[in-house]
């Protein structure tokens, strides 16, 4: 896939709202798993598989934290909040569905939303 491939798909699978899941029917297989990390740029897959992460890093603190604010944003707009671990220039983001006990369509939702912001 090429980058505009990627972006193309990023963003169509950003078009796409979350919505609430529970219950491990709603986590994805691996092959699902696999398919969605395709569309999403540099995302990586834990090693328990159970979550995606990815680091941000910025030239100064100021945009570190604006970053953080649109991020928090986000995960209050879509109800689908992230593990967030921030220093001075990075910020790490983790997403995880708790209560599916793994990984659901919601993370990479997510995921390619906050790609988003590292487009504009």
């Amino acid at each position: 896939m090429t980058k505009s491939d990627a972006t193309r798909a990023s963003t169509a699978l950003g078009d796409e709202h979350c919505i609430p899941l529970k219950g491990a029917e709603h986590a994805l297989s691996p092959i699902e798993i696999e398919g969605l990390l395709g569309e999403i740029d540099s995302w990586t897959l834990a090693d328990d598989r159970r979550a995606i992460s990815r680091e941000f890093k910025f030239a100064d603190f100021h945009r570190c934290m604006a970053f953080v604010n649109a991020v928090a944003f986000i995960a209050h707009q879509e109800d689908h909040h992230p593990d967030m671990e921030v220093g001075y220039s990075r910020c790490q983001l983790r997403y995880s569905t708790h209560d599916v006990g793994g990984l659901s369509r919601n993370d990479f939702i997510s995921a390619a939303r906050v790609d988003r912001l590292q487009a504009t």
